[in-house]
């Protein structure tokens, strides 16, 4: 296993001879797909991989700078991707995740069959004439909350994003990734997401792009999808789910996972 494979904690799964990349979004780790994993054996080989900053990374291997700007994020992808000797994949990108794989298909769109996002985002704060979802003032309290007492933010954060109680089994497993992170840099990744501005790329995206949303998103305003359809360069297709919260491949695998396999195994209709 080369040195990239291993910070970020490579595994590829499957007998099928394609390529498909699962990419998580901020707070999680490749478990995220653990739903998802066992529709695409037979069909792909699955690539999954963790951000540098989960959990489940080395915290020394966490570049401040390099991480400052999501184009990091997107050579770190590109790197695993030439370790693995992939030439054409589908990516499946997850919340900042889908913006990481956008950046990165701009560069090398020969490597890219495909974006699919799922709770994506190319900016987070209002604007005029855009609607994020956030005002500055929000984000300073929730940083400031972080930074106060990181594991008591997690508690409270957890069951907004996910859109449950603290009893489900969702909720659990996305605080227990979110506890995982070293709180420093959580802080970190999360205002690097929460201060992107990504709206003057998009229409450099070349490759077909499937935004899928939850109808009702902490993070993301329904708005926002339909903004990345008619924004991005090349074609593209949106839905919008019945689902509720940031993490639906998490909370509702029974009405995610099908819609996530209809987008993987069709392109867009001509």
């Amino acid at each position: 296993m080369g040195i990239v494979e291993e910070a970020h904690n490579v595994k590829v799964v499957g007998s099928g001879s394609r390529f498909i990349v699962l990419a998580h979004g901020f707070g999680t780790d490749q478990s995220v797909w653990k739903h998802l994993v066992p529709h695409l054996l037979d069909e792909f080989r699955v690539i999954l991989y963790d951000n540098m900053g989960s959990g489940t990374t080395n915290p020394e291997y966490f570049d401040f700078e390099r991480y400052s700007t999501l184009e990091g994020y997107a050579y770190d992808l590109l790197a695993i991707l030439e370790e693995l000797q992939v030439n054409s994949c589908i990516f499946v990108g997850h919340s900042v995740s889908a913006m990481i794989g956008t950046v990165a298909s701009i560069s090398r769109p020969d490597l890219f069959a495909k974006v699919i996002m799922i709770s994506a985002s190319p900016r987070y704060l209002n604007d005029r004439d855009y609607f994020g979802g956030f005002e500055q003032e929000d984000l300073d309290q929730l940083f400031d909350a972080m930074s106060s007492n990181y594991k008591s933010w997690c508690s409270g954060f957890a069951p907004m994003a996910i859109g449950g109680d603290m009893e489900s089994v969702a909720v659990q497993e996305f605080s227990r990734t979110l506890f995982n992170m070293r709180p420093d840099i959580a802080l970190s990744v999360l205002q690097t997401i929460f201060n992107s501005d990504m709206r003057q790329i998009l229409g450099l995206v070349t490759v077909p792009c499937h935004i899928i949303q939850s109808m009702k998103d902490l993070a993301v305003p329904v708005v926002v999808a339909e903004y990345l359809h008619q924004h991005v360069g090349g074609e593209s297709i949106v839905e919008v789910m019945s689902t509720e919260g940031h993490l639906p491949q998490l909370s509702s695998p029974d009405v995610v996972i099908p819609v996530i396999l209809k987008h993987i195994r069709h392109d867009i209709a001509a």
